[in-house]
C-alpha cells in the first residue's frame, strides 16, 4: 500500500531480512611494525621477529590490559581496543608489504549449540599457529589463497596468485576455553579447538571463534616472498582482548547466540 509523505506517494520500506550467520566483526587496518611481542616476550623490546600490528595503535613489548584500555584503536568499531599482530610479510626486494584489507571475524560456527557460547573474558590472550614450523603438516591451521582467484588455489604455504588478485591468509583461533586462565605458559594450552562440534571436557566453555583474514597486494612467484617467521606455514596470530565487557556481551547476545550476521557496529548487516 502506498503512503502519502510530504505530498508524494511512496512505497513503505520493507524490513531488512536477517541473515542467519553467527557473526560480528572488526575491520582493523595496519598500525605499525615492531620486533616486539607483549604476549610471548613481555617487557623485552626487540626480542621477537618483526610483527605487524593492527587495532591498538601503541602496542609494544610493555603493553598490558591497562595500557590497551587507556589507549586508542584504529579498528572499526573504535570501541574494540584489542591488539592483534602477525609476522610481517616481505617481498622479493626484502621490503615489508602490509595487508590492505584486514578483517577479524568473531564467529559462532564450529559449535553445535551457538546459544551456549560465552563472551571472551577481558584480558584473554591467545596465540594461534606455529611460528617454529619447519614444514606444513596435519597441525598447520593457517591457509593461503587468492582473493578473486581460482577457488581451488588453496594451500598451507604461499600460493601463486595470478595478476588481478591478491594473496590472502586465513587463520582460525581456538574457541574452547578452560574457564579459568586468561593465558598459559605456551599461550595456547588454556584454549582448544572443538571436537565433533563441541568443546572437550578439559576446555568446556565455548567462546566466539576469532578468524583473522588478511589480504596482501602480492601476486606471482611465492618463492620470492617470506614472513619474518619463515615460510607461509609459519603464519600465526596473536590476540590480546580489550573489548569492553558490555560491548562484547551485547554482540554475543545479539549476533552470535541467535545466529545473526552483524556488521562492525554489532547490528544486523
Amino acid at each position: 500500500m502506498l503512503a502519502l509523505t510530504a505530498g508524494i506517494l511512496v512505497a513503505p520500506t520493507q524490513a531488512q531480512a536477517i541473515v542467519r550467520v553467527s557473526e560480528f566483526l572488526a575491520d582493523c587496518p595496519f598500525s605499525h611494525r615492531l620486533p616486539d611481542d607483549p604476549i610471548v616476550f613481555p617487557g623485552l623490546p626487540g626480542a621477537s621477529h618483526m610483527h605487524s600490528f593492527f587495532g591498538a595503535t601503541s602496542t609494544n613489548a610493555h603493553t598490558n590490559l591497562n595500557s590497551l584500555q587507556n589507549g586508542r584503536s584504529n579498528c572499526n568499531p573504535s570501541v574494540d581496543l584489542s591488539s592483534y599482530w602477525v609476522p610481517t610479510l616481505y617481498n622479493a626486494a626484502n621490503q615489508p608489504v602490509e595487508p590492505n584489507i584486514v578483517t577479524f571475524y568473531y564467529l559462532g560456527e564450529g559449535i553445535a549449540n551457538p546459544g551456549a557460547i560465552q563472551s571472551m573474558p577481558l584480558g584473554m590472550r591467545i596465540v594461534a599457529g606455529n611460528a617454529r614450523a619447519t614444514a606444513p603438516d596435519a597441525t598447520t591451521i593457517s591457509r593461503w589463497s587468492c582473493l578473486h582467484g581460482p577457488s581451488n588455489l588453496v594451500g598451507k604455504d604461499f600460493v601463486s596468485c595470478p595478476a588481478g588478485t591478491q594473496l590472502e591468509s586465513y587463520l582460525d583461533f581456538p574457541q574452547c576455553w578452560n574457564g579459568r586462565d586468561l593465558d598459559s605458559a605456551d599461550h595456547k594450552s588454556h584454549m582448544a579447538y572443538p571436537v565433533n562440534n563441541g568443546c572437550p571436557s578439559s576446555h568446556p566453555v565455548p567462546v566466539p571463534k576469532l578468524r583473522q583474514v588478511l589480504r596482501y597486494p602480492i601476486t606471482g612467484n611465492p618463492a620470492a616472498i617470506r614472513l619474518s617467521s619463515g615460510r607461509g606455514f609459519t603464519m600465526h596470530g596473536d590476540f590480546f582482548n580489550a573489548w569492553p565487557v558490555a560491548e562484547m556481551d551485547r554482540r554475543v547476545r545479539d549476533c552470535i547466540r541467535p545466529v545473526i550476521k552483524c556488521g562492525a557496529d554489532g547490528r544486523p548487516s
